[in-house]
């Protein structure tokens, strides 16, 4: 079944995902983790060489562990919108847009809300900022990374 970004097809299931991504760690990320846990290896060595690997492997082993777990998952479906922890349902999401380069700086900098949600990594540049619409709720809008910003914005109708 194939259907255009943005179209939600009208036998889609309520939980069918119609877009995904997790924000994982850059290559560089990755290489300066283990070179941290490499770097354990010198500051142990004096009391054991031994001692030193075995710390570097348990270093590298729980670095890898919090960089997993600590990856945000966006994902739409027709009813509803997550990114990150938080969640939201589909109709109180308002206009969608997204930015990159010298735009995408001043969204996560002096263009900022206070009172934004964010889910932005240091490592992926384009941003997408996705309104709130709920009456209810003092959150303007929810400003999150993204590797794919026309794919998200697409999924989100906008």
């Amino acid at each position: 079944m194939s259907s255009s970004p943005g179209k939600v097809p009208p036998n889609a299931p309520e939980k069918a995902v119609l877009y995904q991504e997790r924000l994982w760690p850059s290559f560089w990320v990755w290489v300066i983790a283990a070179g941290f846990s490499a770097a354990t290896i010198v500051m142990f060595a004096p009391i054991s060489l031994w001692v030193g690997y075995t710390v570097a492997a348990v270093v590298a082993v729980v670095i890898l562990i919090l960089l997993i777990l600590s990856t945000p998952l966006i994902e739409v479906t027709r009813d509803s919108l997550q990114v990150g922890r938080a969640s939201i349902e589909r109709t109180y999401v308002g206009e969608v847009s997204w930015f990159a380069g010298e735009d995408a700086t001043y969204q996560r900098g002096r263009g900022l809300n206070g009172l934004a949600y964010l889910c932005i990594r240091g490592w992926i540049s384009p941003v997408v900022r996705i309104e709130v619409v709920d009456p209810e709720d003092r959150t303007p809008y929810w400003l999150t990374s993204s590797r794919n910003p026309e794919r998200l914005v697409a999924a989100l109708g906008g």
